[in-house]
């Protein structure tokens, strides 16, 4: 993949709250990229800290998080290849014993010796959080850290078409 470095590492942070309770809630963020310059965003690592989950008396209650490269109607796990990264929380309650509770982020930054986590092409990602068996609205905090760079046409051209096709 042919890309130049053309920023410093970058730090873009965002907050997000549910437009009501267990309702699927999605933020854009602009990185105001320069499509003239086939700029691209390379992601060097993610950090994505939804609320905790409520715990509710035998329910099963959860937060989950998510950060893409398109627009989503619903939260998006890592199976999707806009997803670059997700957070969830849950909480397992029952009536007689304390409540269970779990956790599963995908990683700030890769466990093997990577460049980078992923590469926005479009002019922009998207925040998503929606919780589970919640009586209030759940949020999430976070930030994208990464860089600026100049693809040549060719990758420039592969990866906005990946990211629209794929949507």
């Amino acid at each position: 993949m042919a890309f130049k470095k053309t920023s410093e590492t970058i730090a873009i942070s965002f907050d997000l709250q549910e437009s009501g309770a267990n309702t699927f809630t999605q933020q854009q963020v602009d990185l105001t990229l320069s499509p003239l310059d086939q700029e691209v965003f390379v992601c060097v690592a993610v950090d994505l800290d939804p609320t905790a989950p409520e715990a509710i008396a035998n329910t099963r209650s959860s937060s989950n998080a998510c950060l893409t490269k398109s627009s989503q109607v619903a939260f998006q796990n890592l199976g999707n290849s806009n997803t670059i990264a997700v957070s969830s929380r849950g909480l397992i309650t029952t009536g007689a014993d304390a409540p269970a509770a779990f956790e599963h982020t995908s990683l700030d930054s890769p466990v093997a010796n990577l460049d980078y986590v992923d590469i926005i092409a479009t002019n922009n990602f998207f925040v998503g959080i929606i919780g589970t068996n919640n009586t209030l609205p759940m949020s999430v905090s976070g930030r994208l850290w990464g860089y600026r760079a100049r693809a040549d046409a060719a990758t420039y051209a592969a990866l906005v078409q990946s990211e629209i096709l794929s949507a």
